[in-house]
C-alpha cells in the first residue's frame, strides 16, 4: 500500500489504466487494465495487472485496412472514414471488455491509450523509392475513444517518439527492462506479432536496454495461409501447413539477402516493406518451381525463423543472450521455437508468462506504461543504439469527462517537486496479477 503522504512532494498517486493495442496482424485488439501506484516522484513505481482481453477485429474493417495497405493508394475521404472506423473499434473493444470482465469504465479507469491502428510505417526511408521522409501514421480517432467511453484518451506515441529524432518503433524496451533486466544474465524479448521485434536487456543495466525489429513475423506466414484458403484461415494453426514439407533454403537465402536484413540498427519496418504482395510473389514463384503450399508455408516461416536468429548473433549483447522471454501470436508456432532452440543451445527460451503477464498481453501493456508516464508527465527509458538520446515525453491527450479530477491527482503527486529533477523511471515493481 501507498505510504503517508509526503509532505514536500504531495499525495502518493493511483492511476487505473486501459491500454490497448492492434497489431500489424491486425486480428483483433489486445487489451490490459492496470492499476499503477507510486508513494512519491523518487520511489519505485509499481504495476498491477487488473485484467486482460481480446476483442476480435471486424472483418469489414480488418479487409478495408489491409486492402488500403496493400494497394498504397487511397482518398482524402477514406481515410477520413478509415480513422473515425478505428476509433469506434478501439472503443466499442474498451467497452466490451469492462462488461465482460465486470468492472465500470467511469468508476475503476482514469486513462486509456493505446496505438491504435498502424496504417503506414516509414522510418527509414532509404530503402524506398522515390521522394520519400521519415513518417509514420497510426488511426483510431481518440477523440471517438474518449468521447464514446467518457475517458481520457492517449495515443500518437509513435510519431511523437519519431518526432524526437528516432524510429518510433518497436517502443517497448523501457517495459521489458523495468520487468525483466537481471543483474547477471543477459536477457531479451521477443514478440512474434506481424512484425517481429526483441529488446536486449543488458545484465545490470536497466539503461542499457535496445530494441529493434528484425523483419516479418506473423505478416507473411498468414498472408500465405490466407493466399492458399482463400481467405477462409487466417493463420498457420500450431504450424501445422509449415511442418507438413520442406524449406526452399535457397529462397531463404535469397530474402535475407535483401536490404532491410543486413541493414544495421536501428530499423523498424512493417507491412510497407514486407506486405501481402511479397509473401504471395515468393509463393507464386515457388509454386512455378513445382513446389506445393506446404512447401511455400515451411519455407516464408523459416525466414521469419532465421531472421531471428540471424539478428541475435549479429546484434545481440556481449556474451550472447542467456534467456529469451516469448510473446505474441508467433511464439506458438513451433517450427520458429524449435529452429530458434537449435540455433541458440545455450539459451533458455521460455514465454513471458512466467512473470504473470499473459502471453498476448505483453504490448497492450506496454501502451499502458506510455500512457501513465505521459499523463504523469515522464520521459521514458531512451534505448541504447538509436540515431537521438533526446529524452522527452511521448503520446498526445484527448480530455475525456473524468480529466479535471486525474489532472489534480498527478499535481498533487509532484507537489513542489523541481521539474528540472524529473527523470524517467528506472525502478518498477511488477506486483502479483489479478487477471484469471
Amino acid at each position: 500500500m501507498p505510504s503517508a503522504t509526503n509532505l514536500s512532494w504531495g499525495a502518493p498517486l493511483s492511476l487505473k489504466v486501459i491500454g490497448h493495442n492492434a497489431g500489424t496482424s491486425m486480428d483483433g485488439v489486445d487489451l490490459v487494465h492496470v492499476h499503477f501506484t507510486q508513494d512519491s516522484p523518487t520511489s519505485p513505481l509499481n504495476m498491477q495487472l487488473l485484467h486482460y482481453g481480446e476483442y476480435p477485429m471486424p472483418q469489414k474493417v480488418k479487409r478495408r485496412v489491409m486492402k488500403l495497405i496493400k494497394e498504397n493508394k487511397t482518398t482524402p475521404e477514406e481515410m477520413a472514414i478509415v480513422n473515425i472506423q478505428l476509433g469506434e473499434v478501439i472503443a466499442d473493444a474498451v467497452n466490451s471488455f469492462a462488461r465482460d470482465q465486470g468492472f465500470d469504465l467511469a468508476k475503476d479507469v482514469d486513462l486509456i491509450g493505446g496505438q491504435g491502428q498502424t496504417i503506414w510505417h516509414l522510418p527509414l526511408p532509404e530503402l524506398f523509392e522515390g521522394d520519400q521522409m521519415r513518417a509514420h501514421l497510426d488511426m483510431a480517432e481518440i477523440a471517438i475513444i474518449a468521447a464514446n467511453t467518457g475517458v481520457t484518451s492517449l495515443g500518437n506515441f509513435r510519431v511523437s517518439d519519431m518526432a524526437l529524432g528516432r524510429q518510433g518503433c518497436p517502443l517497448f524496451a523501457a517495459l521489458d527492462s523495468l520487468l525483466l533486466n537481471h543483474p547477471t544474465l543477459n536477457r531479451a524479448v521477443q514478440n512474434i506479432g506481424g512484425i517481429a521485434n526483441f529488446s536486449i536487456l543488458p545484465k545490470g543495466n536497466v539503461q542499457g536496454c535496445y530494441d529493434f525489429d528484425t523483419g516479418p513475423g506473423n505478416v507473411f506466414i498468414d498472408a500465405a495461409v490466407r493466399y492458399f484458403t482463400d481467405g477462409q484461415q487466417e493463420y498457420d494453426k500450431d504450424g501445422a501447413m509449415g511442418a507438413k514439407s520442406k524449406v526452399d533454403q535457397a529462397i531463404v537465402d535469397e530474402i535475407l539477402a535483401g536490404p532491410y536484413f543486413v541493414h544495421d540498427i536501428p530499423k523498424t519496418t512493417g507491412r510497407e516493406t514486407f506486405g501481402d504482395r511479397m509473401a504471395e510473389d515468393i509463393c507464386d514463384r515457388m509454386l512455378a518451381g513445382g513446389a506445393t503450399p506446404e512447401d511455400c508455408v515451411a519455407t516464408i516461416t523459416r525466414i521469419t525463423a532465421q531472421s531471428l536468429a540471424d539478428a541475435y548473433e549479429r546484434w545481440g549483447p556481449e556474451g550472447g543472450v542467456d534467456e529469451i522471454y516469448m510473446g505474441g501470436g508467433g511464439s506458438y508456432n513451433p517450427n520458429i521455437v524449435n529452429y530458434l532452440k537449435q540455433r541458440l543451445p545455450n539459451t533458455r527460451i521460455t514465454y513471458i508468462d512466467e512473470t504473470g503477464i499473459p502471453v498476448g498481453a505483453k504490448e497492450a501493456l506496454g501502451f499502458a506504461l506510455l500512457t501513465h508516464e505521459c499523463f504523469v508527465g515522464r520521459p521514458m527509458i531512451v534505448p541504447t543504439n538509436t540515431e537521438s538520446d533526446n529524452p522527452g515525453v511521448v503520446g498526445q491527450i484527448q480530455p475525456g469527462k473524468n480529466m479535471h479530477r486525474i489532472r489534480q491527482a498527478v499535481a498533487q503527486f509532484w507537489g513542489d517537486f523541481p521539474e528540472e529533477d524529473i527523470r524517467c523511471t528506472t525502478k518498477m515493481n511488477l506486483l502479483p496479477s489479478l487477471c484469471q
